[in-house]
């Protein structure tokens, strides 16, 4: 590797490292296999960089391989069984750490959990949407669709959580 590309692949990491993490770490909900994740995204990028025609953004382009690689995972036989060995060691030990007490207070807001209830077509959009903060056009990108399939699963996403919140819980959504 030569100093230019190895600049650049620092430039690309600096950049958008920390996004990618938040966003793999909404699909899997696992600080350190999100970590992994994004590091096997940079990896690929290297490895495949002529790959990008620059059709889209490189952090779009980043988000979609994230994205897939997330899937992955979450098929995987490895996620499935560290699922189960996790909670069955969480219920051994009462012991919690700070970082997993905030997880947990995170997971157990009741917006939160709603989107997490969702199915995936409409827990995607809308994690992508309110949280990455994307654009139609980039999700639509992201997930290979169009950018009319991805407004109507947002809308259909909003209408199942607007069915399952009160209006405190509602608010946040009410006005977009």
């Amino acid at each position: 590797m030569d100093d230019k590309t190895s600049l650049h692949i620092e430039q690309v990491m600096e950049e958008h490292g920390e996004y990618l993490i938040r966003l793999a770490f909404m699909y899997v909900k696992d600080w350190e296999a999100a970590e992994d994740i994004v590091q096997d995204v940079f990896i690929r990028y290297y490895q495949n960089s002529e790959q990008f025609e620059q059709r889209s953004s490189l952090k779009t382009y980043l988000c979609k391989i994230t994205v897939n690689r997330c899937y992955d995972h979450l098929r995987s036989w490895k996620n499935k069984k560290s699922n189960f060995t996790n909670a069955l060691v969480e219920l051994l030990s009462n012991k919690t750490n700070p970082e997993n007490q905030a997880i947990r207070k995170t997971e157990n807001s009741a917006l939160f959990k709603e989107i997490m209830s969702l199915p995936m077509k409409y827990r995607e959009v809308i994690l992508l949407f309110y949280y990455q903060e994307m654009k139609i056009a980039e999700i639509s990108l992201v997930l290979n669709c169009t950018e009319n399939t991805v407004k109507s699963r947002l809308s259909r996403a909003r209408t199942q959580l607007k069915n399952r919140l009160n209006e405190n819980e509602w608010e946040g959504f009410h006005y977009e």
